[in-house]
C-alpha cells in the first residue's frame, strides 16, 4: 500500500482547486506542459539544401530564437514574400525553391542577424 508521501502530495487545494503533480502548481497556472524557448546564439542561418528532395532546391532557416508560434508566423511571411510553399517544423522553415538571397534580404530588414550557410 502507497503512503501519501510517495503518491505525490497535494493533489487538491481548497483555494486554487487541482494541483499539478509536477511542479504543485494549479492547474490553470502550470507550465510543465509548455516547451521551453529555443536556445541559440540568436543569428539566424540561411541555406539552400536539395539531400533527399529528389534534386529540387529548398531554402532552410535555422537558429530562430522563436517559438512556435512566432515561427510560424515568420515562415508564413518568407513563403508568401517568395510565392512559394514550404513548411515549419522541428525549428526549422524550409521554403520551397532557391530563394536564399530573397529571404535574407527580408530577414535583415525585419532586424534579425543573418548569416548565409553552406555553399
Amino acid at each position: 500500500m502507497k503512503s501519501r508521501a510517495s503518491s505525490g502530495g497535494l493533489v487538491y487545494s481548497t483555494e486554487s482547486g487541482r494541483m499539478c503533480p509536477g511542479c504543485r502548481q494549479p492547474v490553470a497556472s502550470c507550465r510543465c506542459g509548455e516547451p521551453a524557448a529555443p536556445k541559440g546564439d540568436g543569428v539566424l542561418r540561411v541555406s539552400r539544401e536539395t539531400k533527399g528532395r529528389g534534386g529540387k532546391a529548398v531554402t532552410v532557416v535555422k537558429g530562430a530564437p522563436l517559438d512556435a508560434a512566432g515561427l510560424a508566423a515568420l515562415g508564413k511571411q518568407l513563403r508568401t514574400l517568395c510565392g512559394t510553399g514550404g513548411t515549419v517544423k522541428d525549428g526549422v522553415i524550409e521554403v520551397q525553391g532557391d530563394h536564399v538571397e530573397r529571404v535574407i534580404e527580408a530577414l535583415k530588414a525585419q532586424g534579425h542577424t543573418v548569416k548565409r550557410a553552406g555553399g
